[in-house]
């Protein structure tokens, strides 16, 4: 599949880089251990990448438990900031143990959570979003720009009535919306979405996941416009607990590597894995091509005009029509999201949602093999097996215990509710497919410069 645009606000991975993507994902840091493998409790904080991070918070939730307020990674730092709340001296002195940068907070997690569901209840509006931004400690209410009336006295009302210190309203200059168009990379029924990330269905066939609100717009897919399927919609949710689909190849001896076609460059991707907030990422989509910014929410709810969707995953990435579907990804190769909606676009900026890949892959039975077959999983969990020993030996010298690979995958259910037929609103922006491709193949290809890791941060 092509991809005619080029934009000029994007992020540009290099080709020396690409080596240093491949070997980074099994380079995991064991910071603050001591010879025997248990942490220091007098250590600073653990030096950590993104991805060990989320490894980190997960095993912490189980062994704080109610005292467990959320956690964010801080980049500047390389740290992992856990939230606390109550005054067990204990529990903080054994979140300090495993390695987490520790702060003390007011609003607990089970607070949080049912000041959600009591904007779900009465502030379900079309335009509106919220997710917790466990750094403020508070549920982060998005209102776009077709609230207005009535219908902000509603939300602003709700929020008033959480209490103070609970939520924040901040009002969004553009429309969210889902980011179907008509144009490039795969179509369907008139529609045109990008693909996310290939995968193995439940019976071993090979598959790729997009965006559900895709998934329901058409039964087939296919690589060029007009041209024939290349796949068939296996399972499609959109709107209600996800915004996810499994289009299976009709084709069962097509190769499907586990990469991301990062404008003609090929990024292995090794494992799918937890978004952390704070955490640098990057999008890629086939109208914008490749885009950076940074997670700043979980479990976010987006009311969609077509319905609600939940489980999402907030970033300040900016994407387009036409993005739908596209993968979200990290420079040492972790599968995360996959591009759903938001506001805005890669001229002004905005916020993009996008569905947490994990919560797909369990959800239709399918597997993420990893860069290069099982041979490069198989690396990849090893790695990962040497970060889970280090974080063990650290919850060990805490008294916690083995908890993380449980807690990792009860998130992945959190926040479900019940699916209903999305296919107007994907069909609804299908009108512009000849429009949209023109509008491509007319864009400038500027280039911006690179770091040493070859990926360059725009935000």
């Amino acid at each position: 599949m092509s991809h005619k645009r080029i934009p000029k606000r994007k992020a540009v991975l290099a080709v020396g880089g690409m080596a240093a993507l491949g070997a980074a994902a099994l380079l995991l840091p064991n910071a603050n251990a001591s010879q025997d493998g248990t942490a220091d409790p007098k250590a600073a904080p653990r030096i950590l990448k993104a991805s060990d991070a989320s490894d980190l918070a997960a095993q912490l939730s189980g062994l704080l438990g109610d005292a467990f307020a959320g956690s964010y990674y801080d980049p500047g730092r390389q740290q992992l900031v856990v939230n606390v709340v109550g005054d067990n001296n204990q529990l903080v002195v054994q979140a300090k143990k495993a390695g987490a940068a520790v702060r003390e907070v007011d609003n607990s997690t089970a607070e949080l959570k049912a000041a959600a569901q009591t904007l779900r209840s009465e502030a379900t509006i079309p335009g509106t979003a919220w997710a917790v931004d466990p750094r403020s400690n508070k549920i982060l209410v998005t209102a776009d720009s077709t609230v207005t009336g009535g219908d902000w006295d509603t939300v602003e009302s709700t929020v008033r009535e959480l209490g103070p210190g609970m939520a924040t309203l901040r009002k969004s200059t553009g429309t969210f919306k889902t980011f179907a168009s008509g144009g490039d990379a795969i179509f369907g029924g008139g529609a045109r979405c990008s693909l996310g990330f290939n995968v193995t269905a439940g019976d071993g066939t090979p598959a790729f996941l997009t965006a559900g609100h895709c998934g329901v717009a058409a039964a087939q897919w296919s690589d060029t416009q007009g041209g024939a399927p290349i796949g068939t919609v296996d399972q499609a949710v959109f709107p209600g607990q996800g915004d996810f689909a499994l289009v299976t190849y009709d084709d069962p001896a097509t190769e499907a590597p586990s990469e991301v076609n990062a404008e003609g460059q090929r990024v292995p991707i090794l494992q799918a894995a937890e978004a952390t907030v704070g955490q640098q990422v990057f999008r890629m989509g086939s109208t914008t091509g490749l885009a950076d910014g940074a997670v700043t929410g979980l479990d976010a709810t987006v009311n969609y005009p077509e319905g609600t969707v939940t489980g999402l995953i907030q970033t300040n990435v900016c994407a387009e029509p036409g993005d739908s579907g596209g993968a979200m990804f990290t420079q040492d190769g972790l599968a995360l999201g996959l591009t759903s909606g938001g506001s805005g676009d890669c001229t002004v900026g905005g916020e993009t949602f996008f569905q947490p890949v994990t919560t797909a892959l369990e959800a239709v039975g399918a597997t993420l093999d990893g860069a290069g077959g099982s041979a490069g999983a198989g690396g990849a969990e090893e790695g990962a097996g040497g970060a889970e020993e280090g974080a063990g030996g650290a919850e060990e010298g805490a008294g916690g215990e083995q908890q993380g690979p449980e807690d990792q995958q009860q998130g992945a259910g959190n926040g479900q509710q019940g699916a209903e037929d999305g296919q107007q609103g994907a069909g609804d922006q299908a009108g512009g497919a000849d429009e949209g491709a023109g509008a491509d193949e007319q864009d400038g290809g500027e280039e911006a410069g690179t770091d040493e890791s070859g990926l360059t941060q725009t935000h």
